[in-house]
């Protein structure tokens, strides 16, 4: 397997020729076994020639698993990985972060963007702690309930963590499978792609299937227009650039750096529209991410 991290976007003729066969099949048969077997072997054969040496996939640790799985909702690998080596460096374990002021974890999350991650694993952590004797459990539908924790990432834990046999989907599972199985359908819906899922998991190693799944699909992603738009569920993500995912975190950002504001400095460092501002302000009081008190916001847990 190759040690570095970018992927290898380069298919040999050879395993162009096995994708022909697949698509051969399925249009014949869909999801037969032939075709599962041919697919399997195609992308199992590619990780562990070709897969990624990533540092969430040198332990088994579930803390650190399930702060890499918080990290890349939503965020390339490369800007994670420096992240989740610094972060784990401040916060090693769950009673660690369970016990850090937010500020200290929204600071450490800083530049990765989707802050509502921090918090939500800040509380988890908690939780962990709390409830569990800080040791986390082993079943997706309990880390289901977990604050930012959804049947996805649960899932994509437990088969990381603990190798369970467990049957989900995502971005790059979806991408594979809507390429391989449904190649000439529009508006496939997740409940279709499911089923070819379940068929194809590797049972013999969940956590190396799912790896190797995540690497063929950020393959495809590079190579061939991207099939999640035949998805029923399909949605162009709006614009960052003057969104209020933006203001907002322009707002964290400014009380990490300042510790505190006059609502009226924040609004006028944060955009100077002052209603929007102070809908935001309100939204994240609401979150528990900040405190306003008497026309002063600071984050929580900061002196106001």
């Amino acid at each position: 397997m190759t040690h570095g991290y970018a992927v290898n976007t380069t298919l040999d003729p050879g395993q162009n020729e096995r994708e022909s066969a697949v698509f051969e099949e399925t249009a014949r048969h869909g999801c037969s076994d032939r075709a599962i077997a041919l697919f399997r072997d195609i992308i199992l054969d590619y990780y562990r020639s070709s897969g990624r040496r990533l540092p969430w996939r040198e332990t088994r640790d579930p803390f650190a698993i399930t702060v890499s799985e918080m990290m890349l909702q939503q965020t390339q690998v490369d800007r994670v990985i420096p992240k989740y080596r610094a972060f784990l460096a401040a916060f090693p374990d769950w009673h660690t972060l369970a016990a850090a002021p937010v500020r200290d974890v929204l600071a450490a999350w800083q530049g990765l963007g989707y802050n509502r991650r921090a918090l939500a694993l800040h509380r988890t952590a908690q939780r962990v702690v709390g409830e569990f004797g800080g040791v986390l459990p082993a079943d997706p539908k309990i880390l289901a309930t977990f604050p930012g924790i959804g049947p996805a990432t649960a899932s994509a834990i437990c088969a990381y963590a603990f190798n369970l046999p467990v049957v989900y989907i995502e971005t790059n599972i979806r991408r594979i499978f809507i390429h391989f199985f449904f190649a000439g359908k529009e508006q496939v819906s997740d409940s279709e792609v499911l089923a070819c899922v379940g068929r194809a998991l590797y049972r013999e190693d969940p956590r190396e299937w799912y790896n190797a799944l995540m690497d063929y699909g950020t393959v495809l992603a590079r190579r061939v227009a991207n099939p999640n738009r035949k998805s029923a569920g399909y949605a162009v993500q709006g614009r960052f650039e003057g969104s209020d995912r933006q203001i907002r975190g322009r707002i964290l950002r400014i009380l990490l750096e300042r510790g505190g504001s006059i609502v009226a400095d924040l609004v006028a460092a944060a955009g100077g529209d002052e209603a929007r501002v102070r809908a935001l302000l309100a939204e994240l009081e609401k979150e528990g991410f900040v405190i306003v008190r008497d026309e002063r916001a600071a984050l929580q847990g900061d002196r106001n």
